[in-house]
């Protein structure tokens, strides 16, 4: 993955889980980083390590699910690292409640988070990308988005969204050379692990091949690969790292 040195990546949801492993590994192939969270601090902790290493990051506290702010965001990026080559969308969160007791403001935090947050940093990022040779945007989905989770249908329904829009903006970005995919992890170790109900965890176990879940690491080189020029043929696709996991 040597062409991505040089290279700039924002990465939303930085500051820990998946997003945090997303911002260490590009970091170590030489990108410079800019990592987003809406918690400062969290993108601040996960910034220090990089540059502790070598590399180059800087943070940009936001939250996705609000356009003026996500325009900040991005605006800062442009001003610090001067250009913008790798989008990861990966800012989102987790929450178990069955279908009925769902309220309205949970939905809408859901989908504003994940789905209108997608939207929000695309857009935003949409004029730097395309100034740029073979841009790349990354968006998390989830097996949810796939198959469907108990107790768990907002987040199912953002994440089915996300790899609607990612299939349909790789369409209409293609003349411009920027691939669009998504990655829909399995049961990953990240602090959201804590909201799984343990009989959940041992379904999907059941249903995963491999028998274990997943580390934030595996899903980074995943990344790593669709951002590199090797990836340059495939836009469009959902990757799904899962172990095996039945979808």
């Amino acid at each position: 993955m040597r062409d991505l040195a040089g290279k700039v990546a924002l990465v939303t949801g930085a500051g820990s889980g998946i997003g945090r492993a997303i911002a260490l590994e590009f970091s170590s192939w030489g990108t410079m980083v800019a990592a987003n969270d809406v918690d400062g601090e969290r993108a601040s902790d996960v910034v220090r390590e990089i540059n502790s290493r070598g590399g180059r990051a800087f943070a940009c506290q936001g939250d996705v699910s609000e356009r003026s702010s996500v325009d900040q965001m991005v605006a800062r990026v442009s001003e610090e690292l001067g250009a913008l080559d790798i989008l990861v969308n990966n800012a989102g969160f987790g929450h178990y409640t069955p279908f009925q007791s769902i309220s309205e403001a949970n939905w809408d935090r859901m989908i504003g988070v994940h789905l209108k947050g997608t939207f929000n940093v695309i857009q935003a990022c949409l004029p730097h990308l395309k100034a740029r040779q073979n841009a790349r945007i990354i968006n998390m989905a989830s097996v949810a988005g796939l198959t469907g989770t108990p107790a768990h249908c907002h987040y199912s329904a953002a994440k089915a969204g996300i790899i609607g829009l990612t299939k349909a903006l790789a369409r209409e970005l293609a003349a411009h050379k920027i691939t669009v995919n998504a990655v829909a992890p399995g049961l990953i170790e990240t602090p959201f692990m804590g909201l799984v109900e343990p009989k959940l965890v041992d379904v999907y176990l059941e249903r995963t091949p491999l028998k274990r879940v997943g580390k934030p690491e595996e899903v980074a080189w995943v990344c790593l690969f669709l951002a590199s020029e090797r990836s340059e043929f495939v836009t469009g696709q959902v990757v799904s790292p899962n172990g095996g996991f039945v979808i």
